[in-house]
């Protein structure tokens, strides 16, 4: 291997990562279930993977700055869809590409893009860089830097100098046209706010994925309500039933989407008496006092009736089943229509709760879930 370090002048801390094969990156880092696999997801009652994609624009993670991006445009890197390719397609600057590109020549060692993580703050478990379609203009290497600050300006301010980024990974060699991935052998145990990927000398990477946990910052009014099963707050979609057509980790995502195709649907039933289900861990145990239940945009393939309930769950180092004694109803059932945002007022205002259970019937589509709580401090 290279030692990029030596040849381009910039040295990283001597971070242990295992690396992982491009056909186990799914399998080591996307949330999925026993049973999983990339054409069609049916999920049974372990969870596997519990982590979320720290950067990715769908949770509201943004490029601030970069060093370059002559060829495309850096705000790829964080698109959540897989990258695509367009053979002939000729823009102003050259060949059109699906994901970061910088000029050639670089005479700085190294390209950088600033990227604020879409969650208050987290810790990383790995890194995912995709070069889909970058052959011969691909990066020859990177590395991952971190940092926590309220101040944008200031991260912005160091560009591609030592500021006060602190390494993630260290210098990794990449190579044309695939996914790269790494996990960290000791998880960080430190908060980031803001990542900088850096790209040794120059070129092309599609896709920049950060893995790892939010960790919130919650207010200290303990009366203040807030969304507990959002992803910025530390929510996590932890099982479901079925998710042929959209995934579980949908409903915690912010906003309303754009399309059926970022909520959570399940195949259609045949069988009398079938209903579906998605579990969520809180981002903290909390006291519930309303319930927001999310249809937009299924208009013909929303679920006839959703049920809400809610579990306290105290073993350690497990999560709660569908059939885990202890799940209580906490809502009026509630007879769904399309495209509307269906609010419930807590049965159970004065009890702690660590998750909730999302039932529909038989089937369909849901957008969001949003539980609205008061932390149980």
């Amino acid at each position: 291997m290279i030692n990029m370090a030596e040849d381009y002048g910039y040295k990283t801390d001597a971070v242990k990562a295992t690396r992982v094969a491009s056909e186990e990156i799914d399998k080591t880092f996307r949330s999925s279930c026993i049973g999983a696999f990339r054409a069609y997801i049916f999920c049974t009652f372990k969870v596997l993977i519990q982590w979320i994609d720290l950067v990715s624009a769908t949770l509201g993670g943004k490029v601030l700055a970069f060093s370059d991006e002559w060829f495309a445009e850096a705000s790829n890197l964080i698109n959540p869809t897989p990258p695509i390719r367009q053979p002939g397609k000729m823009v102003y600057t050259g060949a059109w590409y699906d994901g970061w590109e910088t000029r050639r020549h670089n005479t700085e060692p190294f390209d950088w893009v600033v990227i604020r993580l879409g969650v208050a703050s987290g810790t990383v478990e790995g890194v995912e860089v995709d070069t889909a379609f970058f052959n011969g203009n691909h990066a020859p290497a990177i590395s991952v830097e971190g940092c926590f600050s309220q101040n944008d300006e200031e991260v912005i301010s160091w560009k591609g100098g030592r500021g006060s980024w602190e390494t993630i990974l260290g210098i990794q060699e990449c190579g044309p046209s695939q996914s790269f991935g790494w996990k960290l052998d000791q998880p960080t145990t430190k908060q980031y706010t803001h990542v900088r990927l850096n790209m040794y000398p120059d070129g092309g990477i599609a896709r920049f994925r950060l893995f790892g946990h939010a960790v919130p910052v919650f207010p200290e009014d303990k009366d203040v309500v807030f969304d507990l099963t959002a992803a910025q707050n530390g929510g996590v979609a932890i099982s479901c039933s079925d998710q042929h057509f959209g995934t579980k980790d949908n409903l915690i995502l912010p906003g309303r989407g754009k399309d059926m195709g970022d909520g959570w649907e399940t195949a259609r039933s045949r069988g009398k008496g079938h209903f579906d289900w998605a579990i969520i861990r809180l981002g903290a145990p909390g006291y519930i006092e309303r319930f927001v239940v999310d249809t937009a945009h299924f208009r013909g393939n929303f679920p006839q009736q959703v049920k809400l309930e809610a579990i306290d769950w105290t073993e350690e180092g497990s999560e709660p089943q569908a059939d885990s004694a202890g799940w209580q109803e906490v809502a009026e059932p509630i007879k769904c229509k399309p495209d509307l945002e269906h609010e419930a007022e807590s049965l159970s205002k004065d009890k702690r709760f660590t998750h909730v259970k999302l039932i529909i019937i038989p089937d369909g589509g849901v957008k969001r879930l949003r539980v609205f709580a008061k932390r149980a401090v």
